[in-house]
């Protein structure tokens, strides 16, 4: 038999083979599609409890979402994509409050500058009691959200349950759109270190880092250590147009690689500041968009990182909306560094449900290190793949002594009353102190004396031992309430291991090389220093 012979006859055969396939395929799919159906309508009709078929519905359909086993695919119901979209986008129409929930009752945990909140009075601590005529005990911080949200220029009136009041605080609002700042404050740190602490990536991010940048420069700033610790990220067009404030016209910033997918971000704009001498600080809470940018600086040598190994969040979603108001956030992609380095860190779960780095290196040995993929910046400088954005000096944060942690082990259950307490007696501080103020211990003693008071038992000498702890604590509430945020980092500089570095680094050099030339000459980890009493 000729070849050619034997070539049409493998054709002939392979054409029923590929369409036996594709049926096979179809068959098990209409068999997935009737197993479903099936189940759902003996559940409906036969279960012993009735089911509304929407819920029915719904419940399918979030079993398949956590089958995924993906923490970041959710399925949204109509509230909570307005949350979602809120929370993105860093306004909405309310109080101007951050609250969680601690005890029976939501407690404020914050404030907002120029808000409602802050001018009728409302202080960090108050506990909500009711929102109009509906006690709020019980609730949790979304039943509370939403009471308290709605329409511009619409009333709404709290009652607030304070400590040293007796009586419920009853307060008057009108609600107004609030801008949630990405940068609440900047700073002269020294005499030629602009300071810029960015706490999320909402849509105002790029135009509060550009005003920072600019106002620090007219104040003598000529260089600048962005802070991105704690950051969890958010818009990811503000990671790329961030970005672009410090980097060229024309640069990959990210790639996106999903199913047989491949988007490359360029940078659109000229920079406002392209040459400045960067510092950006990173942590274990530095997340997804954080990661982005942090990762497209060190890539382009455009900024020395230095802290501890971020999160490792380099999934990208996809959010598309349903009927009935529903919306999926569904992951699509995986993040890349410039350099082709991977964000996402491996994560499994457990048998409780959490996820868990596979490798959890954030406090990362020089072993570890060496151990990762190895990349090079567009200078030729080493940086590590993985997972995360590895900085390029790693300096842990200054840690507890054990009198410390055994003080804090003890407070656990009583937290929210101790917070609640110390809080009180800041306050009454306001107007008295100085910026340069000493804390008192008599500060302390009247804490510990309210504690007992509001039968919280802590041993006294357990408390005496963590003293330097509640003081730490004590400085920065009275600070910020008597002064506000500046003086609050100001002062607890001395407990900042990782910004005192980068500020000595800083100090070294006038130009970005310079300060990798710094970097270079001294061990990639720096221990952080223990507090001892």
């Amino acid at each position: 038999m000729t070849r050619t012979r034997k070539a049409a006859l493998a054709s002939i055969v392979l054409v029923p083979l590929l369409a036996s396939g594709f049926a096979l395929q179809a068959r098990s799919t209409r068999g997935g599609a009737q197993l479903l159906d099936q189940v759902l309508t003996f559940v409906a009709l036969r279960y012993v409890d009735t089911l509304d078929a929407q819920q029915l519905y719904e419940k399918a359909a979030r079993g398949l979402v956590n089958e995924l086993k993906d923490p970041y695919t959710e399925l949204f119901t109509p509230k909570q994509l307005e949350e979602f979209s809120r929370n993105t986008n860093g306004r909405y129409a309310g109080i101007g409050m951050e609250i969680v929930k601690v005890g029976d009752y939501v407690t404020v945990n914050k404030v907002f500058p120029g808000s409602p909140a802050e001018q009728g009075g409302v202080l960090e601590g108050d506990k909500i009691a009711v929102v109009d005529t509906t006690s709020a005990r019980g609730f949790n911080t979304q039943q509370v959200q939403n009471k308290l949200l709605g329409p511009i220029g619409t009333p709404v009136t709290v009652q607030f349950l304070r400590v040293g009041v007796a009586q419920p605080v009853k307060l008057s609002f009108k609600r107004a759109e609030i801008h949630v700042p990405a940068v609440r404050y900047s700073m002269m740190i020294d005499e030629r270190t602009g300071y810029i602490p960015l706490e999320r990536f909402s849509e105002q991010t790029t135009e509060d880092i550009a005003n920072a940048v600019m106002a620090l420069s007219k104040r003598g700033a000529k260089g600048f250590i962005i802070d991105l610790r704690g950051n969890p990220g958010g818009i990811l067009e503000e990671a790329f147009s961030m970005s672009n404030l410090f980097l060229p016209r024309g640069k990959e910033l990210l790639s996106v690689r999903g199913r047989g997918e491949f988007q490359k971000f360029v940078s659109q704009q000229d920079p406002l500041a392209p040459d400045v001498p960067l510092t950006v600080l990173v942590d274990g809470g530095s997340a997804s968009a954080s990661e982005i940018v942090a990762g497209a600086l060190q890539d382009y040598d455009r900024a020395l990182v230095l802290g501890t190994t971020s999160f490792g969040k380099g999934l990208v979603q996809s959010v598309y909306n349903l009927d009935g108001g529903y919306a999926l956030k569904i992951t699509t992609g995986k993040w890349y560094t410039p350099s082709g380095r991977s964000i996402q860190k491996e994560r499994k779960l457990n048998a409780d449900g959490q996820f868990l780095e596979v490798l959890p290196d954030s406090m990362e040995t020089d072993s570890v290190r060496k151990a990762r993929p190895v990349f090079k910046s567009a200078a030729g400088r080493t940086v590590y793949g993985g997972g995360a954005i590895t900085p390029d000096i790693i300096v842990q944060p200054d840690t507890l002594s054990t009198a410390e942690q055994a003080l804090r082990r003890a407070l656990l259950p009583h937290y929210a009353k101790y917070q609640a307490h110390a809080a009180a007696v800041a306050e009454l501080q306001k107007g008295k102190v100085k910026p340069d103020f000493a804390v008192d211990p008599a500060w302390r003693e009247e804490v510990y004396r309210r504690l007992q008071a509001d039968t919280v038992k802590i041993d006294k000498a357990v408390w005496d031992a963590g003293a330097n702890d509640i003081d730490r604590f004590l400085e920065d509430r009275v600070a910020k309430i008597a002064f506000g945020d500046t003086l609050v980092r100001r002062r607890n500089l001395k407990d900042d291991n990782q910004l005192r570095r980068a500020m000595e680094i800083m100090r070294k050099g006038t130009t970005q090389k310079d300060l990798f030339t710094v970097a270079a000459s001294e061990p990639a980890s720096k221990p952080g220093v223990a507090r001892r009493n």
